[in-house]
C-alpha cells in the first residue's frame, strides 16, 4: 500500500526530481549569472591594486558615482511615495479610464529605452512642450542631473506600482472600518493599519526600483548632456571605458558598482526582513 502511495505521488509529480531540478538550477544560474559575474573580477584581478584604486577613485568616476547613486535613490523615493498613490487609486477607487490608466503604469517596461530618453528629452527640451513653460522660470530640465532623476523615476514607477497594488488588494478592509469606528482618525488608521501591512511591498519596490536605476542606461543618455563631473552616470564612463578599449578599467568600474549595488540591497532585504518578522511577533 505505501509502495502504491508513493508511486502515486512520484506520478502527481509536475516537474522532475528535487536533484535533476538542482542541477539544472545551479547549471542555468551559473550560465547566466555566476560566470559573467566571474569574468568581470578576474579581469579586474589583472590590475594592480594601485591601478584599481586610482581608476575606481578618481575625480570623474566618483562625480559619476555620487551622481549614479544619488539619482537611483532619490528617483526609487519619489517613485515610493508617488508609486504608492497610485496603486492606492487603482484598487480603492472606481472611475472612468481606470484601465487604462492601469495598463499606462507596465508602459516603462514595454517602451524601449532608447525611445523613452529620446521622448523625455524632447519633451523637457527648451522648446519641449514642457521645457517651454519651464524655462521661463528658469527651470532646466534637459541636460541636466534634474533630467536623469526625471528619466529614473520614469523607469522605476512600474516596480512600486506592481509590487504594492496586489498587497492593497488582499488588504482587509474591516481592520481599516473597526480602527475607524473605534475613534481612530483618517491618519492614525493610515500610520498603524494600513502602512504596516504595506510596509514590505513598499520596501521591495523600493529595492527594485533603486536596482534598476542603478544600471539604466538607455533612458539617460539621451536627457543627461554627459558632460563630466557635471551629468555623467557611471554606465556611460563604463562605456567611454570600453570604447578606449580599456577593459580592465571598464570591469573595474562595474566591480565596484556591483559590490555597492549589492550592498545597498542587502541592506534593504535586511530591513524588509526585520519588518516582516515584527508583523508576525505583532499577530501572535
Amino acid at each position: 500500500m505505501a509502495q502504491f502511495l508513493g508511486s502515486n505521488k512520484r506520478a502527481r509529480q509536475v516537474m522532475p526530481g528535487f536533484h535533476l531540478s538542482l542541477g539544472f538550477t545551479l547549471f542555468y544560474l551559473g550560465l547566466i549569472v555566476l560566470i559573467p559575474l566571474s569574468a568581470v573580477f578576474l579581469k579586474t584581478f589583472t590590475m594592480t591594486w594601485e591601478a584599481f584604486w586610482n581608476t575606481v577613485t578618481s575625480d570623474r568616476v566618483m562625480a559619476s558615482y555620487r551622481l549614479t547613486f544619488g539619482a537611483s535613490l532619490l528617483g526609487a523615493l519619489i517613485n515610493v511615495f508617488f508609486g504608492g498613490i497610485v496603486a492606492w487609486v487603482l484598487v480603492r477607487y472606481k472611475f472612468p479610464g481606470k484601465r487604462l490608466i492601469d495598463a499606462l503604469v507596465d508602459l516603462p517596461f514595454a517602451l524601449p529605452t532608447a525611445v523613452a530618453g529620446i521622448t523625455l528629452a524632447t519633451l523637457y527640451a527648451p522648446n519641449g512642450w514642457i521645457g517651454k513653460l519651464l524655462t521661463p522660470l528658469g527651470i532646466k530640465v534637459a541636460y541636466t542631473p534634474l533630467g536623469i532623476l526625471i528619466a529614473l523615476t520614469f523607469i522605476g514607477l512600474p516596480f512600486v506600482v506592481r509590487t504594492v497594488q496586489p498587497v492593497l488588494e488582499e488588504a482587509e478592509k474591516e481592520l481599516e472600518e473597526a480602527a475607524v469606528s473605534l475613534g481612530a482618525s483618517h491618519l492614525q488608521t493610515f500610520l498603524r493599519v494600513i502602512l504596516p501591512s504595506i510596509l514590505p511591498a513598499l520596501l521591495t519596490g523600493f529595492a527594485l526600483a533603486f536596482a534598476r536605476a542603478t544600471g539604466e542606461y538607455g533612458s539617460v543618455i539621451f536627457i543627461a548632456g554627459n558632460m563630466p563631473m557635471i551629468s555623467e552616470i557611471t554606465p556611460l564612463f563604463m562605456i567611454t571605458k570600453l570604447e578606449q578599449y580599456d577593459y580592465a578599467g571598464a570591469t573595474a568600474i562595474a566591480v565596484v558598482m556591483l559590490l555597492l549595488s549589492f550592498s545597498l540591497l542587502l541592506a534593504i532585504n535586511a530591513l524588509q526582513a526585520w519588518t516582516r518578522s515584527r508583523q508576525n511577533a505583532g499577530r501572535d
